[in-house]
């Protein structure tokens, strides 16, 4: 059995997330504490709290979940006594997930990543003002259909491009308002499933985010990149990378570029992986993952509980 772990992106997270963890493993606790200090911002009261509002803030969303994955990889690294270079192949992560998977195979600090994570999100709210942009899932059409809708729904001031390529029947785009809203009605159209506007604020994984992947580019050319224990499947190649300086310029691809999730985890299928592991909130790619490659076992992790079950299987 040949094992990738694979960490969430935007979308997974829920209030609460990641207090049990505190509660239970010294471990976390401490991790939590680092991403607080590192931050300047007391990052978990909003992870614990009751504000939804402010949880779905991007700037918070982002390093939140990451946090979240480096504390459940962390205490399953404790709990087993190994190393997630012990157990899997590789390791990759759904947009910001792929910053928490680096995190995880020791590429990054925690403290460089949430400090990284915490400007990304705050640059690609920074691009694009409230309003203009927006991003819909569409449901039921294939890639090149979608693709197709793009093109169609863009004019000379309104783009339509493919955000995520997240499994066969599930494509996001994301531009301008205007253009995605066109999207949406051809999609219906066509015979779309469900066509529906995100509750997101800005349009992410478009070229509308290029201010935000020049801030970043700049971060990201003084951030000390180690080379990952993983390989890392790339979100932008959908292939795997180990070399720092090729990270760090995949990165910045990734604000502009299309997330070739699919594409992923076809990847995987076909050089061996037989089981997918997800760390940290929710399984959102434990579901896609079984809807594009059925062969492939997946399980999630996020509470001790699940850690715990997990043990059982990788012992």
């Amino acid at each position: 059995m040949t094992t990738a772990f694979v960490f969430p992106g935007q979308g997974s997270q829920s209030l609460g997330m990641g207090r049990d963890l505190a509660e239970n493993f010294t471990i976390a606790k401490h991790i939590f504490e680092e991403i607080n200090d590192a931050l300047s911002q007391d990052l978990t009261a909003i992870m614990w709290g009751e504000d939804g509002d402010a949880l779905n803030l991007t700037e918070n969303t982002q390093p939140a979940l990451m946090s979240v994955s480096v504390a459940v990889t962390r205490v399953l690294e404790e709990q087993g006594g190994f190393s997630i270079a012990d157990k899997g192949a590789y390791v990759a992560g759904h947009s910001l997930g792929e910053y928490s998977a680096l995190t995880a195979a020791n590429a990054f600090t925690v403290s460089d990543a949430v400090r990284l994570l915490k400007l990304r999100g705050q640059a690609m709210q920074r691009a694009v003002p409230v309003g203009e942009g927006a991003m819909a899932a569409i449901l039921g059409l294939s890639f090149d259909d979608v693709m197709n809708i793009a093109d169609e729904a863009t004019s000379p001031d309104s783009i339509c491009q493919l955000a995520n390529d997240n499994s066969d029947g599930q494509v996001v785009v994301s531009g301008h308002k205007q253009a995605i809203e066109k999207a949406c009605t051809l999609a219906s159209d066509k015979g779309a499933k469900r066509a529906l506007l995100l509750p997101v604020s800005a349009p992410f994984h478009c070229s509308l985010m290029q201010p935000a992947a020049i801030e970043m580019k700049e971060a990201l050319s003084n951030a000390n990149i180690q080379s990952p224990s993983l390989p890392v499947i790339a979100n932008v190649t959908a292939n795997t990378e180990t070399n720092p300086d090729t990270i760090r310029n995949l990165l910045v691809d990734q604000i502009t570029g299309r997330v070739r999730w699919r594409e992923s985890v076809e990847w995987m299928g076909n050089n061996d992986i037989t089981n997918m592991l997800e760390l940290g909130a929710g399984k959102v790619l434990c579901g896609l993952a079984r809807r594009i490659n059925k062969d492939i076992s997946t399980a999630n992790a996020e509470t001790p509980e699940q850690i715990e079950k997990l043990l059982e299987t990788l012992s």
